[in-house]
C-alpha cells in the first residue's frame, strides 16, 4: 500500500477493525511516519440492472441511495439505515450471483424495506417508483400500510 503523503510503499498495519461490510485498517508509513486509515472491501460481481423499457445499465449504488433519499426528506431516517438497505440489496444479488436483476425487483425491495422504517417515506417512494397517476393509488398503498399495523 503506498503511502498517500510520499507515495512510499513501506508501510505498516496498525490496527485492523470489521465493519459490517469491510475492513478498517489503520496504517503508518515506514518512511514519514504519517498515519492513515485504509479500507477494504469484498469484490461483488458485476450488476446489471434491466429498466422497464428493455434496456441494461450498470447498477449505481449512488443513483438508488439518491432516490432513497429524495423518499426520506425531512423524515426520521438515518443516513446509516439507507446505507444498510442498499448493503442489503446488494447483497442479496450477490450471494445468489446474479448478474442482472429487474428495476422492478430492487424498487419493491427498497418499498419493503422503507415500509417496515418510515411510512411517509415508504408512501413518498412508492408514488414515484409506481408512478400514481391519481388520488386512487394513494388511498391504495396509505389502506395496505394501515392493514399492515394490523
Amino acid at each position: 500500500m503506498r503511502c498517500p503523503f510520499c507515495g512510499d510503499c513501506d508501510t505498516r498495519v496498525l490496527d485492523s477493525r470489521p465493519t459490517d461490510t469491510r475492513i478498517r485498517r489503520r496504517r503508518e508509513c515506514g518512511k514519514c511516519g504519517k498515519r492513515f486509515t485504509t479500507y477494504e472491501a469484498i469484490e461483488r460481481p458485476l450488476l446489471m440492472v434491466e429498466k422497464r423499457d428493455g434496456s441494461f445499465e450498470q447498477f449505481d449504488r449512488q443513483k438508488l441511495i439518491k432516490g432513497i433519499f429524495n423518499a426520506i426528506k425531512k423524515r426520521p431516517v438515518s443516513i446509516e439505515q439507507v446505507s444498510a438497505m442498499v448493503d442489503k440489496i446488494e447483497l442479496f444479488f450477490a450471494n445468489n450471483m446474479c448478474s442482472t436483476a429487474k428495476s422492478t425487483d430492487i424498487g419493491s425491495m427498497v418499498m419493503e424495506q422503507l415500509k417496515d422504517i418510515d411510512d411517509v417515506a415508504y408512501i413518498r417512494f412508492s408514488s414515484v417508483y409506481q408512478d400514481f397517476t391519481d388520488v386512487e393509488g394513494f388511498i391504495a398503498a396509505i389502506s395496505e400500510l394501515n392493514n399492515k399495523d394490523k
